[in-house]
């Protein structure tokens, strides 16, 4: 059968994004899947033969090549190969996974911890091996996709309360049956706003209402708290979180996510997410270089000093030329633009003056709400965050977006 002559729901989806890709190629404002030629010293990227400042990374403390965590997935490489071969459950786990899982463990301050492939998929499988039908699952209205579908492929009662709104969540758990599972999930860091969900209101709540509290951290390790621990360090809270969550593909060089809390919650997820049991295991480099990677944070503490600078500095300048930077106070700086050709124009016109950055556009985000996404790292100098700045304000003016 020629899908292409089916006229048919999946089709007509299949051709409007088509025409969508094709209008965005015909006006040169297609950015997306550029490939990288070359990661550089100081955040700096080859890309198209030319040497950008990199502004859209997710490397947070600039840890992408560093020698230690490079030698370790080398020496991985050397004493067992380039993948497992097998599922965790069966041939694929390696010691090198347990000593990852132990050091996350140690990192996040509980009793175990567990690694899948992917960050997405941690939040897919975990989710929805807690979850079931009638449950109640609460999340935060612009959590990050792979929670939303991990709350939707669970089959429980699935509540969204309004961004980072404290009495609207307190609102839907008070109408929540008593006598049922809940689970309240959240970003820690948001990642197109770049706000902080209110952690001590939530634990309040969940305590309040009986509900499990889970928190995805993927833009908050190596970037909240003293240490870079995260989110519980920020606000001084100690262990309360009872499903913590992450990556290992940001601020963490390397690929997969992780769960950490008690024995139990991991013993019965390592037995029973879907995830876990029938994925190949982590290969050996990547499991080297992200046990390598949480040890080397907390040996730096100078990392997360810079990035916090950079980061004030970002912000700060962004805001001082007019633009809209919403509620962030972390690394990830939107530059609201308002529609979708704005956001186009105004990363065109930074990556000509080889600022690489990338817009963010509807559906990711809601009609209106287009923008630049930038990210800013320890590994910026700040007359390199200078000058991207004033590129970005120079664009801006040209279009009329500030003055």
């Amino acid at each position: 059968m020629d899908i292409h002559n089916t006229d048919n729901g999946a089709t007509r989806r299949i051709e409007a994004l088509r025409q969508r890709v094709q209008m965005m190629k015909d006006h040169d404002y297609y950015f997306y899947n550029q490939p990288v030629e070359e990661i550089l010293e100081g955040a700096k990227v080859r890309v198209r033969g030319r040497i950008m400042g990199m502004y859209a990374s997710y490397s947070y403390l600039g840890l992408v090549n560093h020698p230690r965590i490079n030698e370790a997935a080398k020496k991985a490489v050397d004493q067992w190969g380039t993948g497992t071969n097998g599922v965790r459950t069966l041939a694929g786990t390696l010691t090198l996974h347990n000593e990852l899982e132990e050091t996350i463990a140690n990192f996040k301050h509980t009793e175990t911890a567990i690694t899948y492939t992917s960050g997405y998929v941690t939040n897919l499988t975990v989710i929805s091996t807690l979850m079931g039908r009638g449950d109640y699952v609460f999340s935060d209205k612009i959590n990050h996709a792979s929670i939303v579908d991990g709350c939707l492929m669970s089959g429980a009662e699935f509540r969204r309360f309004r961004h980072n709104d404290m009495e609207h969540l307190e609102g839907l758990l008070k109408n929540a049956p008593t006598d049922i599972a809940k689970l309240v999930i959240a970003d820690s860091v948001f990642s197109m706003d770049g706000d902080i969900i209110d952690l001590p209101t939530i634990v309040a709540l969940c305590k309040k209402y009986n509900a499990w509290l889970m928190i995805d951290e993927a833009h908050s390790v190596g970037v909240l708290g003293a240490k870079g621990t995260g989110i519980e360090e920020h606000f001084g809270m100690g262990d309360v979180i009872d499903i913590k969550m992450g990556t290992l593909s940001k601020t963490i060089p390397s690929v997969g996510g992780y769960i950490a809390g008690k024995k139990d919650l991991i013993d019965y997820l390592r037995h029973g997410s879907r995830a876990y049991i029938f994925s190949a295991a982590l290969p050996p480099a990547q499991a080297a270089a992200a046990n390598e990677s949480f040890k080397v944070i907390l040996d730096e503490p100078w990392r997360i000093e810079r990035l916090n600078a950079n980061t004030k500095q970002f912000i700060g300048g962004l805001k001082g030329m007019g633009f809209d930077t919403l509620l962030t106070e972390t690394a990830i700086v939107p530059v609201l633009c308002g529609t979708d050709e704005k956001a186009f124009e105004l990363t065109k016109q930074c990556q000509e003056n080889d600022v690489f950055v990338l817009p963010v556009v509807s559906p990711a985000v809601q009609e209106g709400m287009a923008r630049l996404r930038a990210t800013v790292t320890a590994a910026h100098e700040p007359s390199e965050i200078e000058r991207a700045m004033d590129v970005i304000y120079q664009a801006g003016k040209k279009m009329g977006m500030v003055k």
